[in-house]
């Protein structure tokens, strides 16, 4: 485990495990995603390491001020917690947040204050994230799409913005799993 890593799963942990468990594992879960993945971020792994478990602790009650997770996780790692910048970009940006943040009316403070990281790293950590069940389980994009859908109500902002990120996902997952095929056949 890296120096980032180890400090980001207590972080998580202590802003997650006791309020909301099933958070916290679904948490667990994308983390353990990209340590599958890691070859295909190179370098950077540890990074989406601890992007995938601090992605969304702006859900943790303490910290939900927009009532948008990717902003309030991404403000308090920069604010508080004094996290790297990458790393706070990369739970800014998590999962298409933009076009979240755009339903919302938060697009121009998110990309005002959070630059997005490289394609690859956001394409991971979304991959992570849209293949991991609440409960930190494996699923597939299209199953948590429609989990995420049902769970909140077609009709929600939840609803809407996850429908329409569908495509994105969808892309985002093919281009990953492309550098995953492309990693397995490059040798050690």
């Amino acid at each position: 485990m890296s120096e980032l890593t180890e400090w980001a799963y207590p972080l998580a942990e202590s802003l997650l495990a006791e309020p909301l468990p099933r958070r916290w594992k679904h948490c667990l879960g994308v983390a353990e995603r990209a340590r599958a993945i890691a070859r295909v971020v190179g370098h950077d792994a540890d990074l989406l390491e601890a992007a995938a478990v601090l992605h969304d602790i702006g859900y943790a009650p303490d910290l939900a001020k927009t009532g948008f997770h990717p902003l309030d996780g991404a403000r308090y790692l920069r604010d508080v917690a004094g996290a790297p910048e990458r790393l706070i970009n990369l739970v800014a940006h998590h999962t298409c947040a933009w076009m979240e943040a755009e339903a919302r009316g938060l697009r121009e403070e998110l990309e005002g204050e959070f630059p997005r990281e490289a394609e690859h790293l956001n394409d991971a950590l979304c991959f992570c994230d849209m293949n991991t069940t609440p409960d930190g389980a494996p699923t597939n994009p299209i199953d948590r799409i429609n989990e995420i859908a049902g769970r909140y109500g077609p009709d929600s902002l939840i609803g809407k913005f996850i429908r329409s990120a569908e495509p994105e996902i969808l892309g985002c997952t093919s281009r990953v799993l492309e550098r995953v095929a492309v990693t397995k056949r490059q040798p050690m």
